[in-house]
């Protein structure tokens, strides 16, 4: 019998239906999908996928079974499972699903060994805790394990923060970092996603607040732009000199977390690291100010600080806990300070998943056939992978596009023509 733990297949319809919506607007990975069905070259593989359990996820695993392999999938948040998608990769394409919206700490890290159980090949992860937990505790399922694949830039991170230290146990590729990945996924996937979340959540007038944006990588330079275009007065903030610079030469007040914190109305962090908006900034913020998080885990708002300085904490909605403070001032937390997209809204559209996802099939059929020869190290997805899904995309828009003549390509190639 399958073996799988989820919240109610009964849910599997409105699942289904959901799954089949997403298809439509991701026909890129279902190009490949058919291939796939056609020439098998994932045949035999088990494949442990830690991935968010949604719509678009379920169109990948859908398009791995397809070309041969046996993917088992466990949740990468406890909060951005869909209970109805899970249902449905059980019950209608019967591939194992660990995942219940809102499991505890202990459950989410059980149904990552549970996905483990199936002695993968091939891992893939979003935030490296598949991968963290294969080098810790379940060192033994290493031998099997000829490569993986990582989607989010705070799992590549982690990775490359292990090859450095010369305990990456096998090969990676760096989905995250593929241009048809990052330049979409993260500017434009993350930065309506959030929106949508912080909308939903709160039904707030965007049009007039202070929003600081923590951190100005491909996903803040999303958030920032989207707020700007609903009428939002902009603060980035950064660490980094040259993204700070860029976000100044893009229209935006550049300034520290400390001043900005006196000021905002709406906190959104996206840098993957800890503890960006912490008990100092907590002390000056507004009353009513809202926090949220769009980076991978919920670290980057000191939720144990913000318990520390406050009296008390109520629901004031769903999704929003009021933290209220002795003088009766409030902060409002969204989400639990997780991925905000995700847990308060469906993550990113299904249109631009289609190319991340796409990333992730197509990088998974080239570490099977390049078994043997890659080594314990962090990779780049392969530049021509990074075009074909771009030219794949245009085609699937009805869009065309300009080659080079052969006149054009020896002037290019030539260093003895010049002005």
């Amino acid at each position: 019998m399958l073996s799988y733990e989820i919240k109610d297949i009964n849910l599997a319809e409105s699942g289904l239906k959901r799954i089949r919506w997403a298809q439509n607007q991701m026909p890129v990975l279902v190009d490949i999908k058919k291939r796939f069905e056609k020439e098998q070259p994932l045949k035999g593989i088990n494949i442990s996928a830690c991935l968010h359990v949604t719509t678009e996820t379920a169109v990948l695993m859908i398009a791995l079974k397809a070309g041969g392999a046996r993917p088992v999938l466990c949740a990468s948040n406890p909060l951005s499972t869909q209970d109805d998608v899970a249902a449905s990769l059980v019950r209608d394409c019967q591939i194992p699903v660990f995942a219940i919206k809102g499991i505890d700490s202990s459950g989410y890290y059980r149904h990552i060994n549970r996905a483990l159980d199936c002695g993968p090949h091939l891992t893939m992860d979003d935030g490296a805790d598949l991968v963290s937990m294969v080098h810790s505790s379940r060192k033994e399922l290493i031998a099997n394990i000829t490569g993986g694949t990582e989607e989010t830039t705070t799992g590549v991170i982690r990775l490359r923060s292990m090859e450095k230290e010369g305990v990456l146990q096998y090969p990676i590729i760096a989905v995250n970092d593929a241009l048809t990945k990052h330049l979409f996924d993260n500017r434009y996937g993350t930065g309506q996603s959030t929106i949508d979340g912080l909308f939903r959540s709160t039904n707030i007038l965007l049009a007039g607040k202070v929003v600081v944006v923590c951190g100005y990588g491909w996903c803040g330079r999303g958030v920032a732009n989207r707020a700007r275009g609903m009428g939002a007065r902009v603060i980035v903030t950064e660490i980094d000199s040259l993204k700070a610079l860029e976000a100044i030469m893009d229209g935006f007040q550049v300034t520290t977390i400390g001043k900005a914190a006196q000021i905002g109305d709406i906190f959104i962090t996206l840098t993957g690291n800890k503890n960006v908006i912490g008990k100092s900034e907590f002390s000056v913020m507004k009353n009513g100010a809202v926090l949220a998080n769009a980076g991978h885990f919920n670290a980057e708002i000191d939720i144990p600080a913000l318990e520390e300085v406050t009296i008390k904490k109520e629901l004031a909605r769903n999704g929003v806990i009021s933290y209220i403070f002795k003088d009766k001032k409030q902060l409002y937390l969204l989400a639990e300070g997780r991925l905000l997209n995700l847990s308060a809204a469906e993550g990113h559209p299904a249109s631009v998943m289609d190319m991340s996802f796409a990333n992730q099939a197509l990088s998974i059929e080239y570490l099977i056939k390049e078994t043997g020869s890659l080594s314990k190290k962090v990779y780049s997805v392969p530049e021509e992978i990074d075009q074909q899904i771009a030219l794949l995309k245009l085609n699937s828009m009805d869009i065309t596009i300009d080659q080079l003549t052969e006149e054009q390509r020896k002037y290019l190639s030539s260093w003895q023509e010049g002005t």
